[in-house]
């Protein structure tokens, strides 16, 4: 990005709703969608918004600000895709934290959170940790999930048995020091959520919650914009 030109990001769609997951589930929230990921998840939700002909408006840090002051809400999720990957990502953080915005930004994990860490106080991070049923483990950085704070999560999204064998496992043990709240999310439609709860209630599980998708359980699965 050149010196003093502002920055434009790829933004395949703005829209109003609730937050569907996370600590602030349930409240009010603008998402400002980004396009494009570096990673291939089996189950992807949003795979539309990574392909390279995915419709997209190029909008500065103005335009957003201007498009999200019409919703007239307290909480941004900044999502994708995968946001960090956008150049300049990191201005436009500040601005929404400087507007007064409580911003969360939702990352997959494989991309280094260090640069964005001490951007604001009112930025908080959900940072998924990829189990083997995304296919997408090996890309995990482990160093983004110690810097984490009690404001920010760690989110599992489970396929299968397998997978909530190996997300115990992780958080008894790389991230038996991680400050973040862990979340489990079910696949959706691939594994039913009584049986996440019993496996948390047989290994005595204290420290994850379970969340289901609330967008998903209000609007049809498929639906976007919500």
């Amino acid at each position: 990005m050149e010196a003093g030109k502002e920055p434009s990001y790829q933004v395949v769609e703005i829209f109003q709703s609730i937050n569907g997951e996370g600590q602030r589930a349930g409240e009010r929230a603008a998402f400002v969608r980004m396009k494009g990921c570096n990673l291939a998840c089996t189950y992807c939700d949003t795979s539309w918004a990574n392909e390279p002909d995915a419709s997209c408006q190029n909008m500065g840090i103005g335009e957003i600000l201007d498009a999200l002051w019409e919703f007239q809400v307290r909480n941004v999720t900044v999502t994708g895709g995968e946001p960090l990957l956008q150049r300049g990502i990191d201005l436009l953080l500040r601005a929404l934290a400087e507007a007064g915005y409580r911003v969360e930004v939702e990352t997959n994990g494989s991309v280094p959170l260090e640069p964005f860490q001490n951007i604001s106080p009112k930025i908080a991070f959900t940072v998924d940790y990829k189990l083997p049923g995304s296919g997408m483990e090996e890309r995990m950085r482990g160093e983004n999930f110690q810097g984490l704070s009690a404001k920010d999560t760690v989110k599992f999204v489970v396929s299968d048995k397998a997978d909530l064998d190996r997300a115990f496992e992780i958080c008894q043990g790389e991230l038996a020091d991680c400050r973040g709240a862990v979340f489990l999310s079910p696949v959706f439609g691939k594994i039913r959520p009584e049986e996440m709860v019993a496996f948390m209630t047989e290994r005595k599980w204290n420290r994850a919650r379970m969340q289901i998708q609330l967008h998903k359980v209000i609007w049809d699965p498929e639906a976007r914009g919500v």
